[in-house]
């Protein structure tokens, strides 16, 4: 099944939210914040426990130093950020949109993401260990190097993405369509591998990368 084909259920967010920063809101441990909009602003060296953000919009905002452990973030949009290096372990994240945005190194280990649709991001060296990814799709993204080991995959897309030395070890790709994307080699073994989608010209690079010798047809 195609990334274009697949229901995402996009954000469900309100046309009217109040204008935010960060000073306004100092984020707390457990601290619950909704509908509200983030413009053209940073949100520096913050730390929250089980943040609960619902109804928001993220648009050209730079997180650094940020840590939110256990958050949930529910019908959410982030337009031109840059969340790189953000620490989201065990984020619950559901109706999520993710535009053009900088997610170098962004820690994603233990996450449960259901609806959240990454398009035109740059996600190199980001880490989605142990996982759990329903209906989520990665369209025109760059996950050189990611971790995506350990994952659990139900309607997972990557559509013309760069994924070249992701790590997909103990990750079941059955019905993943990897047939669009760009990589020279990924990290997965044969039983990671199996019933995936390839190309044929893949097919040659992972024969090289498992030390089979492909023979020309006579």
């Amino acid at each position: 099944m195609s990334g274009n084909k697949v229901k995402i259920e996009p954000p469900k967010i309100p046309e009217s939210l109040t204008e935010a920063t960060v000073s306004d809101n100092e984020w707390a441990d457990g601290q619950e914040i909704s509908d509200v909009i983030f413009q053209e602003s940073g949100v520096h060296n913050q730390s929250a426990y089980k943040l609960y953000l619902d109804r928001a919009v993220f648009r050209n905002v730079a997180f650094r130093g940020t840590s939110l452990r256990k958050a949930e973030l529910t019908d959410v949009r982030f337009e031109n950020c840059d969340l790189s290096n953000i620490d989201l372990t065990e984020l619950v994240l559901h109706r999520a949109v993710f535009q053009n945005c900088k997610l170098l190194g962004m820690d994603l280990t233990g996450s449960t993401l259901r609806n959240v649709r990454f398009t035109q991001c740059s996600a190199d060296y980001a880490v989605l260990r142990f996982a759990n990814a329903k209906a989520v799709v990665f369209d025109n993204c760059s996950l050189a190097k990611a971790d995506m080991s350990n994952m659990t995959l139900s309607q997972f897309f990557l559509k013309q993405s760069n994924i070249d030395g992701a790590q997909f070890s103990q990750t079941k790709l059955a019905g993943i369509d990897l047939s669009s994307c760009e990589f020279n080699g990924i990290g997965a073994t044969l039983e990671d591998l199996r019933r995936s989608i390839i190309s044929p010209g893949q097919a040659s690079v992972f024969a090289a990368n498992f030390g089979l010798i492909v023979k020309p047809g006579e």
